[in-house]
């Protein structure tokens, strides 16, 4: 994998309000100031100013009783990365998702990891899986790593490829799409079929379930339908 150019962080301020928008992201609900603080190891004065900041760019928000959460600013933000590829893969993440019954997703690679661009869960799942845009974990885990890895030579995979990984890897290759078991979140069985859009790095289209009446191969062909509709459309 092309290393980092700087693996510390160049602004000590950035860094801790970035902490802070991924600590809130994680949380999924309302977090105090104190709470925040203490969850990202920050003298509460230190935190309150980072807020104060982000929540002028409206990146943040606070309620009434001084809850802070996410703000509509990151929507904004998150709608310029690959706006070309997000607008394509949403509606057949869409159609894909409510044929198969489970949620579908969009993974793109940034350095050695996996990172959800879009999501989308079925219309009328009750036990559907949340799989949040902006997640992310390492290449080396899961189906949508597998996927990508397929694409890659191996001069440009992780060093911590081991023998087991580099084989179900080319056992994907071969297959056409990869899958994983309690691997990323316990329970979680996924499928995973290589995205190659021209000029971009490698990317995978993805299901997520905990249980389902379909076997791997055929929500594979669904999924690769979704991944060349996309290719097509860009």
């Amino acid at each position: 994998m092309t290393p980092r150019q700087d693996s510390s962080p160049a602004s000590q301020t950035l860094s801790r309000g970035i902490r802070l928008l991924e600590t809130l992201a994680d949380a999924r609900t309302p977090l105090t100031i104190d709470e925040l603080a203490g969850r990202v190891d920050l003298h509460r004065s230190v935190a309150y100013r980072l807020l104060r900041t982000l929540e002028h760019h409206g990146l943040v928000t606070r309620d009434a009783a001084g809850a802070v959460r996410l703000g509509t600013g990151l929507a904004a933000l998150a709608a310029g990365v690959a706006a070309d590829l997000q607008a394509e893969a949403l509606p057949e993440l869409t159609a894909a998702a409510n044929d198969l019954g489970m949620t579908c997703f969009l993974v793109v690679l940034d350095h050695d990891e996996c990172v959800t661009l879009a999501s989308v869960e079925p219309r009328h799942t009750v036990t559907a899986v949340a799989q949040r845009p902006g997640s992310r974990h390492p290449v080396t885990r899961g189906a949508p790593g597998r996927a990508i890895l397929a694409q890659l030579p191996p001069r440009r995979w992780p060093d911590d490829v081991d023998a087991r990984l580099a084989s179900e890897v080319a056992d994907a290759a071969e297959r056409g799409w990869a899958r994983s078991h309690d691997e990323v979140i316990p329970t979680l069985r996924a499928v995973a079929v290589p995205l190659q859009v021209q000029g971009r790095e490698p990317a995978a289209v993805a299901a997520v379930h905990v249980s389902t009446d379909l076997d791997d191969a055929a929500i594979a062909v669904r999924l690769e339908a979704a991944a060349s509709a996309i290719r097509g459309a860009l």
